[in-house]
C-alpha cells in the first residue's frame, strides 16, 4: 500500500497552548485509519490539520510538514478549496444544509462549476448510492433534508462529501450522535468506501476501531504514542500507556 498522506514533525499551538507535539505518521491509501485516545488529546485537531480546517481558527500556529499526494499542503500558493475538495470532511453531528436532499448533494459540484441538470442528476444518484442511502430517499429528493432521521442525515452528509469526488474522507466521530443501528450502517458504509477512498476516522469507540480500521493511532496529551496495524495495537501494544487506555485503566 502506498501512503497518500505523510506527516512529519507536526506541531500545532492554539495561542500559547500546544495541542500537537511532533506528530510523525504515514497514512496509507484505500485503508481506514482510526485515531483513538481520550477527549482533548489532539485527535480532532490532528484530523482538521489534514485539510487545513484549523486555518479557520484565530491564533493557530503550525510547524512541520503535511504532504498530500507528495505536495506540502502548507506551501504558498496551495488552493485550499481544491485541497478540501480532495480531502473531504464529515463532522460529529450531521449538518445537512436547510435545503432539499438534491440541493445538498448538488451544492459542492455546483460551486466547482458543474451546471448541467443531467450531470448533476448523475452525481446526486451516484453519491447517494455510494453512501448506501439512495433506495431509502430516492423518492424524497425534493424534500428538505432536515426531515430525515439522524442516521440518514449523517449518510446524506457523507454523500455530500463524496459528490465532489474526494480522494480522502476525514470523519470526526461520525457515529457518536447516532443509535446502534445507524452506527452499524455507517460502519458498513465506511468499510465499503475504502475500495474507492482513503478514510481517516476519529472515534471514542474502541470496538469501532477494532471492527472497521486497518491502522490505529493512539493519541495522548497531544502526542502520537503508538501507531500501527489495528490488530497488533489492540492485541500486543508496545507502549504501556496504550495498553492502559485500551484495557480501560484510564481515559
Amino acid at each position: 500500500m502506498s501512503d497518500i498522506i505523510t506527516v512529519k514533525d507536526l506541531c500545532l499551538w492554539y495561542g500559547s497552548a500546544q495541542a500537537l507535539k511532533d506528530i510523525n505518521i504515514n497514512i496509507p491509501e484505500h485503508a481506514i485509519t482510526a485515531l483513538i485516545g481520550p477527549s482533548g488529546c489532539g485527535k480532532s485537531t490532528f484530523l482538521k490539520t489534514l485539510n487545513r480546517m484549523n486555518d479557520l481558527i484565530p491564533g493557530v500556529k503550525i510547524t512541520g510538514e503535511v504532504r498530500y499526494a507528495g505536495q506540502d499542503i502548507f506551501a504558498p500558493g496551495v488552493d485550499v478549496n481544491m485541497l478540501r475538495k480532495d480531502i473531504g470532511m464529515v463532522f460529529q453531528k450531521p449538518n445537512p444544509f436547510p435545503m432539499s436532499v438534491y440541493d445538498n448533494i448538488a451544492y459542492g459540484p455546483r460551486t466547482h462549476g458543474i451546471k448541467g441538470k443531467a450531470k448533476l442528476d448523475d452525481i446526486v444518484e451516484r453519491s447517494l448510492r455510494d453512501a448506501a442511502i439512495w433506495d431509502e430517499i430516492k423518492d424524497r429528493l425534493k424534500k428538505n433534508a432536515l426531515g430525515l432521521s439522524g442516521g440518514q442525515q449523517q449518510r446524506l452528509c457523507i454523500a455530500r462529501a463524496l459528490a465532489v469526488e474526494p480522494q480522502v474522507l476525514l470523519m470526526d466521530e461520525p457515529t457518536s450522535a447516532l443509535d446502534p443501528i445507524s452506527t452499524g450502517k455507517i460502519e458498513e458504509l465506511a468499510s465499503a468506501l475504502k475500495e474507492k477512498y482513503t478514510i481517516v476516522i476519529v472515534t471514542h469507540n474502541m470496538q469501532q476501531a477494532v471492527r472497521i480500521s486497518d491502522q490505529t493511532a493512539f493519541f495522548l496529551l497531544g502526542e502520537l504514542v503508538e501507531y500501527g496495524d489495528t490488530e497488533t495495537i489492540f492485541s500486543v501494544p508496545v507502549d504501556k500507556r496504550t495498553e492502559d487506555y485500551i484495557t480501560g485503566r484510564f481515559g
